[in-house]
């Protein structure tokens, strides 16, 4: 990429920074493409290779169809912007990410999200319901954070990953969805999955809650150990991914 199309901070961070970079602008890309976005709100970041837990976020303001590597924003884990930027981030953001960043080793790539029916599923008493395949592949992998208003208190995140603990997945009540994963495909795949079931279960459940058939209890059992196989399977989706943003939204890479 030529140092000119990307503003110059390919040539300022490490060549472990930029894939990690152009992996974060693909996963925004990639939201925006799907119609997951929720405006400038919601975020997905990064943390840098090195020791110093470093994480790359939105700046806030930017739409998700528009995210390239070079914009993004590094911060350290106590919300300082640690390279040069006229951009800012946004608070809420911060706090869940840097929580999770902190927490995990294994979280390399953080996505949090506010659809229509990722909301209403966490909305709902009985959260991620074994109503179709993908909710069994991934019901033992969900976990739950109840609701405390805007995050912007960071006494939140103790309690957030706390609940969160070594799950790859968690439903926030009343407020949306979160995925980790070591690698932007792990998270990525996971997200789609969950974002996925959450759809079918708004879907199923317009029927009624007497009118919809829950898997049987063997086939979760059995669906629980098919879905460990979910890194594979990430491996497999995520160049496919990267295709089709080179065809549709190219430019995520600059």
């Amino acid at each position: 990429m030529a140092d000119e199309a990307t503003g110059g901070v390919q040539a300022r961070v490490s060549a472990e920074e930029w894939r990690a970079r152009v992996d974060l602008a693909a996963l925004y890309r990639l939201v925006a493409l799907h119609g997951w976005d929720d405006m400038i709100f919601t975020h997905i970041s990064a943390r840098v290779p090195g020791p110093e837990h470093h994480f790359l976020i939105n700046p806030y303001g930017w739409y998700f169809e528009e995210m390239t590597a070079s914009a993004l924003v590094k911060v350290d884990l106590d919300g300082n912007i640690v390279d040069q930027t006229d951009s800012f981030i946004n608070p809420a953001g911060f706090t869940i990410h840097s929580a999770v960043h902190a927490a995990r080793e294994d979280a390399r790539f953080v996505m949090h999200l506010h659809t229509v029916a990722g909301v209403g599923v966490a909305a709902q008493k009985e959260g991620l319901l074994p109503l179709g395949q993908n909710a069994c592949l991934l019901q033992h992998q969900v976990a739950y954070h109840g609701y405390e208003g805007l995050a912007l208190n960071h006494e939140e995140r103790e309690r957030l990953v706390a609940d969160l603990g070594d799950k790859p997945l968690m439903l926030l009540r009343n407020h949306g969805t979160l995925a980790v994963g070591e690698t932007a495909a792990q998270a990525w795949v996971g997200m789609f999955f969950l974002e996925r079931a959450c759809a079918q279960q708004i879907a199923a459940l317009s029927a009624g809650p007497e009118g919809v058939l829950t898997a049987p209890d063997a086939a979760q059992a059995e669906t629980r150990e098919q879905g460990r196989g979910i890194g594979f399977i990430s491996a497999l989706a995520w160049p496919g991914a990267l295709r089709m943003l080179d065809r549709r939204s190219p430019g995520y890479d600059a």
